[in-house]
């Protein structure tokens, strides 16, 4: 990802092109097509990612009372097929999409969030969003959607506290009472972010969740806001 100025964007109905990356919509596939150099290390990335919903959402949801942050499952169960040629790597699978937007900047929105999803046996895909709201309010929903896409309101299981990161953020998930969900991997490590496999039971089943913890305080402090360009290079 890089950060670029107002002259690199165009978009149309179908496209949204930044630099010379491009993400576009061709009907029934959102191809992506990536061109971007690494960081630190200034190599090339290049490829292409291809994301084929299996499922549509069918809802949109406020995460605060005032709805000045709107979240929205577009297809919680998707094909999706990377090939890259920098790195040269291959892979395809499931995976899931999904959007938030709003009035204002997440830090103001928001202190931090707990976010995660599972696809079940059946095809519907479970969804965990909680958090604290930057007033201090505290907010939260866990969904079982459908593959018809209608979003069923479950009751959100039992609090699991994982393993701190390496960067000491907190980690916070959710299980089936007296299961104690475990790490299987942890493939970005920030700050203020995190993303992880997850070993866990929900509503009965035995499932490998993607979970994500997010820090919107540690984000906006300096020490954060200095290092992000060594990792986002800016291109004005």
């Amino acid at each position: 990802m890089t950060e670029r100025g107002a002259g690199a964007l165009w978009r149309d109905r179908h496209t949204l092109r930044i630099g010379p990356s491009q993400v576009r919509w061709d009907g029934q596939t959102l191809v992506i097509d990536i061109e971007e150099h690494g960081a630190v290390l200034p190599l090339n990335v290049r490829g292409q990612v291809r994301v084929t919903p299996m499922v549509y959402g069918q809802r949109r949801f406020r995460l605060d009372p005032g709805g000045r942050h709107v979240w929205e499952p577009l297809a919680p169960c998707s094909r999706v097929e990377a090939n890259f040629t920098d790195p040269a790597i291959r892979w395809s699978g499931t995976g899931y999409l999904d959007a938030n937007h709003g009035a204002e900047s997440l830090e103001d929105g928001f202190a931090d969030w707990q976010w995660s999803r599972a696809h079940l046996k059946d095809g519907s895909t479970a969804v965990m969003y909680e958090g604290q709201l930057a007033d201090g309010s505290d907010f939260g929903m866990a969904l079982r959607i459908t593959p018809d896409g209608q979003a069923e309101v479950m009751e959100m299981p039992a609090p699991v506290v994982l393993p701190k990161t390496a960067w000491r953020l907190d980690r916070l998930t959710r299980a089936d009472p007296g299961y104690t969900a475990r790490l299987r991997a942890t493939w970005e490590d920030t700050p203020f972010y995190s993303r992880t496999a997850l070993a866990t039971r929900l509503w009965g089943e035995d499932v490998v969740a993607v979970h994500e913890s997010l820090n919107m305080k540690r984000f906006a402090t300096g020490a954060v806001q200095w290092m992000l360009p060594w990792r986002m290079p800016r291109k004005v």
